[in-house]
């Protein structure tokens, strides 16, 4: 199994909702409150997860890795493709949040065109950044800057950090789940991810079984 780092388990786990949105709302039953409802709690998690990993990377990742040799104009590409991402992301929000209210099928519609676009701007920019990055994260793991960035993405409290874990091994595959745990010591993974992940497993990972 070929190795990968704490960021590429993260896209991994976005590229898992996206797909998992656009198949709820090609199947949704219009008129169906209940299910709007549910779409409507699984987004506010990933709305909210996305936006912390590109703003995260802003401020702490794109930062170390530049000290370790990553140029600016790359960087500066990649919050470009951030810029466009949180515009889609704010299109979707919008039409997500049409839905939960009226569960109507033109609202579905829209939500899932609105999908379909967040997803094409941003795989385009996850693959694009794996591609630039991924091998960098992997070669200078064990260099100051990105001990330290990684310090600084743990720095998280315990009720960002469990429906973090949770949501990232949620459909995890093994080379993502070996990523995490490798990263993640083993008390912290199961008292953040076991204790203050059961919520996202109760409230939103329950949707996608469902």
């Amino acid at each position: 199994m070929s190795e990968m780092s704490m960021n590429k388990a993260i896209h991994g786990a976005i590229r898992r909702d996206l797909d998992r949105f656009i198949t709820a709302l090609s199947t949704f039953p219009p008129g169906d409150q209940t299910r709007a409802q549910q779409l409507g709690t699984a987004w506010a998690n990933f709305d909210d997860q996305l936006t912390y990993h590109h703003e995260g990377e802003h401020t702490i990742a794109w930062p170390a890795l530049q000290s370790v040799g990553v140029r600016q104009e790359v960087l500066a590409t990649m919050d470009a493709e951030h810029e466009t991402m949180a515009a889609a992301l704010g299109e979707a929000r919008t039409a997500i949040g049409a839905l939960t209210r009226t569960a109507g099928d033109g609202e579905c519609k829209a939500a899932l065109a609105a999908m379909l676009k967040l997803k094409q701007v941003t795989v385009a920019h996850l693959d694009h950044e794996e591609a630039e990055i991924e091998e960098i994260y992997q070669a200078k793991r064990d260099t100051p800057e990105l001990k330290a960035m990684a310090k600084a993405f743990a720095k998280v409290s315990p009720t960002r950090g469990g429906p973090f874990l949770a949501w990232m091994l949620d459909g995890a595959s093994p080379e993502e789940r070996a990523a995490v745990t490798h990263n993640v010591p083993g008390p912290v993974l199961t008292i953040l991810g076991g204790i203050f992940g059961r919520g996202y497993r109760k409230n939103v990972a329950s949707v996608w079984k469902g």
